[in-house]
């Protein structure tokens, strides 16, 4: 239950399965506790709504009072649920409410050249002290919104070459390494890429960059099907690769629901994951209930993302001339047995597809 008074530091510690010591230590920055270590304890904290000290001495310090959190929307695509930001979003509340902030939730819809619409009230009405803009941005819309507010923003799993702002990202690179190493350790050579395509965010170019590096660097054949970023692009751009490619063992998705579909589509052609097909997705994301099996994937610390760029935002209202940071959050591979060792393998090219029950 989050944000429950009655959270003490045992509770902390049995969901970071450490013991209450290396927990308060963790909490404390002693220097004996392992990164690893004070990562989950700060996780499982920030989960139960745990005070963290250091957070609540900088919001202290600043002039901080409303905190606005604004999430790109794409014009004309269905208003859902995110499963990866919602995750954010919860880091971002708990930190708001431990430091007794005020927040304000909004949407900024942007047209298919990634431009804004509108621009929310929130930034009409001057309301707020502080921006955390979720999600990739053109550097001219970021600009624009600095010059109509002239308030600290931080970009949260985004970032701008060109503007010195604050930014939280995710160490996509690494995790795709990750990912590919553990494919490979099963023995996996063949191994294809869905979920890319030249239009992509910096996070998935950095995902497919990690795909080429770790192919290239063993010499192995590259196996990429361009396709977009969802459960239709996956099922579609599966279907497409192994009809050309039928040699491919693996495939590893720039995000998890993507690797739904890539699933979608072994079903669909008759083969099974992880016996015929191993699969390897990325960001750990509640799946959808029609979902047959979880997915082998890259952990993204979200919840942890969503504090650490509140944090961010109050250093930066303290601290104003300090120089651009940008906050990398590391990554660690979830195996739910959707990799297994390479067998005799059929030919998915000529497997006749099942009628589809897939859906967008």
């Amino acid at each position: 239950v989050i944000g429950m008074a009655s959270t003490t530091l045992r509770d902390v510690a049995e969901l970071a399965g450490v013991s209450i010591g290396t927990a308060s230590a963790a909490l404390n920055n002693r220097p004996t506790v392992s990164q690893e270590a004070r990562i989950k304890v700060i996780d499982a904290a920030v989960a139960l709504g745990y005070p963290l000290k250091e957070q609540e001495e900088l919001a202290r310090q600043t002039k901080l009072s409303v905190i606005g959190l604004l999430l790109k929307q794409d014009h004309g695509r269905k208003w859902e649920i995110n499963p990866f930001y919602s995750q954010v979003q919860l880091g971002v509340t708990d930190a708001c409410n431990r430091n007794k902030l005020s927040i304000m939730l909004g949407n900024i819809e942007v047209d298919a050249s990634n431009r804004p619409m509108f621009w929310p009230v929130m930034l009409e009405d001057q309301r707020i002290d502080g921006l955390i803009l979720a999600g990739v941005f053109l550097d001219e819309t970021v600009a624009k919104i600095q010059r109509r507010t002239n308030i600290p923003i931080v970009l949260l799993d985004g970032f701008s070459g060109e503007l010195a702002l604050d930014s939280v990202v995710t160490d996509n690179l690494g995790g795709a390494r990750q990912a590919m190493s553990h494919l490979f350790s099963h023995g996996h050579r063949k191994i294809g890429l869905v979920g890319w395509n030249p239009e992509s965010p910096p996070s998935i170019q950095d995902r497919y960059l990690g795909y080429v590096g770790a192919m290239n660097v063993r010499g192995y054949e590259l196996f990429i099907e361009p396709s977009v970023l969802f459960r239709h692009g996956g099922y579609e751009g599966t279907k497409r690769l192994l009809a050309r490619d039928p040699e491919i063992t693996a495939i590893f998705a720039c995000n998890d629901e993507t690797g739904v579909g890539v699933m979608d589509a072994a079903r669909d052609l008759g083969l099974r994951v992880p016996e015929d097909l191993s699969v390897v997705g990325f960001d750990d994301i509640a799946l959808p209930q029609d979902v047959e099996r979880p997915i082998t994937t890259i952990h993204v610390h979200k919840t942890w993302m969503g504090t650490m760029t509140v944090s961010t935002l109050i250093e930066r209202s303290r601290n104003p001339e300090q120089p651009k940071i940008t906050k990398v959050v590391s990554t660690y591979l979830v195996d739910r047995d959707t990799v297994k060792q390479p067998g005799k393998h059929q030919s998915h090219g000529k497997q006749e597809p099942t009628q589809s029950v897939m859906k967008e």
